[in-house]
């Protein structure tokens, strides 16, 4: 059977899946009330972990689906479609990015210990790696962590913990060596569990009117000694490693999200008669065409996975385009609501990162107006848009520091 066909197989088993598991009639998360989609991720989630379809590329003996890479990305896709979560509100943390890392670099002892866990909820993560005035400059993180028999004591401070208050552990970046050791050697990632008194978290209130946002304060916090992931002073090449996993899915699930939120940009400005406006046409062929490009390298992407390769400095692209289009898209809709983008009315948005989910009301102020206040924080995160170009003129472009 070539990739090909394995790859239309699988397709039509994960679409076999969600014919047997969702509900008749079912438009889409965004279509549930807000106050429902906890319940409804909760159980979607369980659902998953039996079938083993929440990490699907992981090895079985951890509890994965043992599918290939480009077959996880289908799953993510053909999700995405339907808009069904992947998981929980923390498994972005767990399974995408500190579960492959574990996979990746991590000890036979730590995967055996962490992988099964994050599956089935017992170990629920976060992240700790921006700090306050070195956002996303990690080679000059001041988070210190010293050794003292078995434990290592933390001391500093983490900002942008997203979804501090529901985790129970955290992977820190902390700086280990001495001060004259190299900034990209001096540094260690560490497991560390939050449920300590030496942790405070502290919720961030956004613009949006959310909190998953927090900052996190480590005041002799402990870990264990063995609960280093890559090695003391390999926390660099583990951070740099574990952020590729942070993009990969998004090359399949992004066209398909901005896709669905185009289409609900189109409902709205036919509902308002705004087509008339040749500037909105304008705008809005725009944003049509940067959804086209990021589906047409979603799809070259996926062709390079399906060889074994891997995309590297490119993914910076890829988070330039989604990022500075998301708020053109959000941007637009503001526009066409008028006066209205000034209110809350509507349903709100189930997601408010990364576009309200498929099947949100076209014409819901709140969904529009929150998800837009949320595209100027996309920008930040996950490496802002400077920090993206320099990589992209520096790695890709081969231009000088």
């Amino acid at each position: 059977m070539t990739t090909q066909t394995r790859g239309d197989s699988f397709r039509d088993e994960v679409r076999e899946f969600l014919r047997e598991h969702l509900p008749a009639g079912w438009q889409g998360s965004g279509g549930l009330d807000p106050g429902a989609y906890p319940g409804f991720r909760e159980h979607w989630r369980a659902l998953l972990v039996e079938h083993r379809l929440i990490a699907p590329a992981w090895p079985r003996e951890y509890g994965g689906g043992g599918h290939t890479a480009v077959e996880s990305a289908i799953v993510a896709e053909e999700f995405a479609r339907v808009g069904v979560p992947r998981g929980g509100a923390n498994d972005p943390f767990g399974i995408q990015m500190i579960g492959n890392t574990l996979l990746a670099l991590g000890t036979e002892e730590q995967r055996r210990r962490f992988l099964p866990g994050i599956l089935d909820g017992t170990y629920v993560f976060c992240q700790g790696f921006s700090e306050p005035g070195h956002g996303s400059d990690l080679s000059n993180i001041t988070t210190r962590a010293r050794r003292e028999g078995g434990e290592w004591v933390i001391d500093g401070q983490k900002i942008w913990t997203s979804n501090a208050l529901t985790a129970n552990w955290i992977f820190v970046l902390c700086r280990t060596g001495d001060q004259d050791t190299s900034r990209y050697q001096g540094l260690t990632l560490l497991l560390v569990p939050l449920d300590q008194p030496g942790v405070e978290r502290r919720p961030i209130r956004m613009i949006n009117g959310g909190d998953e946002f927090c900052e996190t304060f480590f005041t002799g916090a402990r870990t264990g000694a063995g609960l280093e992931v890559g090695g003391v002073g390999g926390g660099w090449q583990a951070a740099t490693r574990l952020l590729t996993f942070e993009r990969g899915e998004t090359t399949a699930t992004l066209p398909v999200r901005f896709r669905a939120e185009l289409d609900r940009l189109r409902t709205l400005i036919e509902l308002r008669g705004a087509f008339a406006d040749p500037l909105v046409r304008r705008d809005f062929a725009w944003c049509w065409s940067r959804v086209e490009l990021m589906r047409l390298n979603g799809q070259r992407n996926l062709a390079r996975w399906a060889q074994g390769e891997s995309i590297g400095a490119e993914s910076s692209l890829e988070k330039l385009w989604w990022s500075e289009l998301h708020g053109k898209i959000t941007g637009l809709a503001c526009r066409v609501l008028g006066a209205e983008a000034t209110t809350y009315s509507g349903q709100d948005p189930v997601s408010y990162f990364l576009c309200d989910e498929p099947g949100a009301p076209a014409d819901s102020v709140s969904s529009w107006v929150k998800v837009h206040l949320s595209t100027l924080g996309e920008t930040i995160a996950a490496g802002t848009s400077e920090i993206q170009r320099n990589i992209v003129a520096e790695r890709l472009l081969g231009l000088p520091r």
